[in-house]
């Protein structure tokens, strides 16, 4: 398990005020909070530090190409735009399954902790989706948004590897592509219609579905046709990075290239799916038909990992059933009525998509004094003591009290 502790960095001023400051970034990690308040932030700080780690152990570059001045903040968090986030003051530590990097004092420094790594697969959903499929062109817009034109890419990658229908998780609708026209279409029961002539939910939840899809199942394979690294290939793979390095008779592209072809022996065996908001323009069952989904990508490898940012209250009570159905489905199976009421179980929520209460974690981020908290758990599952629902309960004494003026004309 990885994990990453943050201060004084953009909205977050004193990080998380437990565990050391450390957020445990589990099978499945939750951010939720008012606007401005940093979930996004610490999502995509989590996607660069991982990518970091994941160019050191393939040797895309070495670690002192890394620790030079101000790399980290041109560079990387440049991606994400958030260069500008950076103070003299701020402290980011990251602890993953191969490096330990940690950046104070306006310096980077890289610490080699383990030789066996599952190479992940790592995409950054942006809250921005909808607007590639708004859109009939995309890929003539000029995209200030490196994330977003990475997540197209990969949009176009899935589309290109679609046969037929796929069917989409909400409301009995499939989707197909044309690549003559490169236009997606919705097909329901008795209606056709083009992907960006359609509702906003469908807009935004039909490039995060495919795109996790694609990869998830690509990794799976991927994953089946080879072993995660072991010492001895890791040994190999290093020696072959630092033989490319070493030759000074290669230009920096020819190098670049030459590590590609060694890192392409070694296929990928995990997939973080980093979401912005997946709950965006969705009726509150589609979140949850769309949640099981996640999780079920999420179930199909052990080294995956699903981020959320969220504003929506439901998420966490879905994730409350989900993770409940694990805990049921494990005792189900000792009961002598375990045929019946499996069959229950599974009319409620998909046995891909039980969660194990022990792989969650859920972060609380307040705008205010920039501060984390971990949300408590009660018997494994999230308390509904938290920021959203307390909306939820607010809004309903706010109308308690009209009702009280109302009896007092």
């Amino acid at each position: 398990m990885s994990r990453i502790k943050i201060k004084n960095f953009g909205p977050i001023k004193g990080g998380l005020q437990d565990n050391d400051g450390w957020l445990d970034i589990k099978k499945v990690t939750l951010f939720i909070g008012n606007q401005g308040s940093g979930k996004s932030v610490i999502a995509k700080l989590i996607s660069s530090f991982t990518w970091i780690e994941k160019a050191l152990v393939r040797g895309d570059y070495d670690q002192k190409w890394f620790e030079r001045r101000n790399r980290l903040k041109n560079q990387f968090l440049g991606y994400h735009r958030l260069e500008n986030y950076l103070n003299s003051n701020t402290i980011i530590e990251y602890e993953g399954e191969a490096y330990s990097i940690k950046y104070k004092d306006e310096f980077l420094t890289i610490r080699e902790t383990s030789d066996t790594y599952p190479l992940p697969q790592i995409m950054y959903v942006p809250a921005e989706r909808n607007f590639i499929t708004y859109v009939k062109t995309p890929k003539e817009l000029k995209l200030s948004s490196d994330s977003l034109k990475e997540f197209l890419a990969e949009f176009d990658n899935a589309k290109d590897e679609m046969k037929g229908t796929l069917s989409l998780p909400i409301n009995d609708v499939n989707v197909e592509y044309d690549k003559l026209n490169d236009t997606l279409n919705l097909k329901g029961k008795d209606y056709k219609v083009k992907l960006t002539e359609s509702s906003s939910g469908f807009q935004s939840l039909v490039p995060l579905y495919i795109v996790s899809h694609y990869l998830s199942n690509s990794v799976k394979k991927q994953s089946e046709n080879k072993e995660p690294m072991s010492s001895e290939e890791m040994t190999r793979f290093k020696k072959g990075v630092t033989d490319v390095w070493n030759n000074d008779d290669l230009t920096d592209e020819q190098k670049r290239s030459a590590l590609s072809v060694i890192a392409s022996k070694f296929n990928k065996t995990a997939f973080v799916n980093i979401v912005e908001e997946p709950e965006q323009n969705l009726f509150p069952s589609s979140q949850w038909q769309m949640l099981q989904s996640l999780l079920e990508f999420n179930n199909m490898n052990i080294g995956n990992k699903l981020i959320i940012t969220t504003h929506s209250p439901y998420l966490i009570n879905f994730l409350s059933i989900a993770i409940q159905g694990g805990y049921l489905n494990k005792k189900i199976e000792t009961s002598s009525n375990k045929n019946i009421l499996r069959d229950e179980l599974r009319k409620i929520i998909s046995e891909k998509s039980i969660t194990p209460s022990n792989s969650v974690a859920v972060y609380q981020l307040d705008e205010n004094d920039g501060i984390i908290t971990p949300l408590s758990m009660s018997m494994g599952i999230p308390s509904d003591r938290n920021y959203l629902n307390d909306m939820l309960r607010e809004g309903n004494q706010l109308f308690d009290k009209l009702l009280e003026i109302e009896e007092k004309l």
